[in-house]
């Protein structure tokens, strides 16, 4: 959606300026030629400047500071996020940052563990990606035979029975559903009890000063801070708060689930 946000904002810029021209300028030079030219018709593209600034710049900034939504692409985030969930995102939440450089101009709060953020990979900064904030400043990480080891005190797991998935995410059906009692934000993940080919990332990180370490839900089928190291502060987008639409194809395609309309994300 980069590309959006760039035309978004030339856009605006581009109808904004074309106004306080005609404002400052041009308007004062038709006014002028009135007496000399009968009916003198305003330049279409000042019409249409006029029209659309206030909406786009209204736009612009609900979407750059206020929430933003994302449709989720993967099963990453199983079973909390279900692939075709059209969510939003706070983006005040960890303070202002301006369009496209994603810079943070207003400080207005960090991460608190078991968020669900929207950020942008290190590794691939053109996309946004979402996982769960696992990790702290300052916390060791390990994750080692399916469980989390916060700070050398291994997380509980309630065992919540066998995954039944829907859609895209039938691919789950079987795997093991738990609740982890990560402090202060317990929340379900998926795990494979059978024999799985992939590797499970196991490890041991220390998480410094401006970094966060964030993981997938659904531990098996997500590429995390495992995989790909530590996340910058500075890669913050903001915090998914709410599940408004479920639609797994661009045209729904029979696959529209109403009961995904207005959960809150845990």
């Amino acid at each position: 959606m980069r590309w959006f946000e760039i035309a978004l904002v030339v856009l605006t810029l581009f109808t904004g300026l074309v106004w306080l021209l005609d404002k400052l300028v041009l308007a004062k030079r038709r006014a002028a030629a009135d007496g000399l030219l009968a009916n003198q018709a305003e330049p279409v593209v000042v019409d249409y400047s006029k029209s659309f600034f206030p909406v786009l710049a209204i736009v612009l900034i609900l979407r750059s500071f206020v929430a933003e939504p994302f449709r989720i692409p993967s099963n990453s985030m199983m079973p909390t996020l279900l692939t075709g969930d059209f969510i939003l995102v706070n983006k005040f939440a960890y303070g202002l940052r301006l369009p496209i450089s994603n810079a943070k101009f207003v400080d207005l709060g960090e991460p608190a563990r078991g968020d669900v953020v929207v950020f942008k990979p290190p590794h691939h900064p053109e996309q946004d990606w979402i996982k769960r904030v696992v990790g702290l400043p300052g916390d060791t990480i390990a994750y080692r035979d399916n469980q989390v080891i916060l700070n050398g005190e291994p997380l509980a797991y309630e065992e919540l029975g066998a995954y039944e998935g829907v859609g895209n995410g039938a691919e789950m059906t079987g795997a093991e559903e738990r609740r982890e009692a990560l402090p202060g934000r317990p929340h379900r993940i998926l795990e494979r009890t059978q024999d799985y080919l992939r590797d499970p990332g196991e490890g041991e990180w220390v998480v410094p000063e401006g970094h966060y370490f964030v993981m997938g839900d659904n531990r098996d089928n997500s590429e995390d801070s495992r995989y790909w190291g530590l996340l910058p502060e500075a890669n913050l987008r903001g915090k998914a708060f709410l599940v408004w639409l479920n639609c797994e194809g661009w045209f729904c395609q029979g696959a529209f689930d109403t009961s995904r309309i207005g959960n809150a994300i845990e």
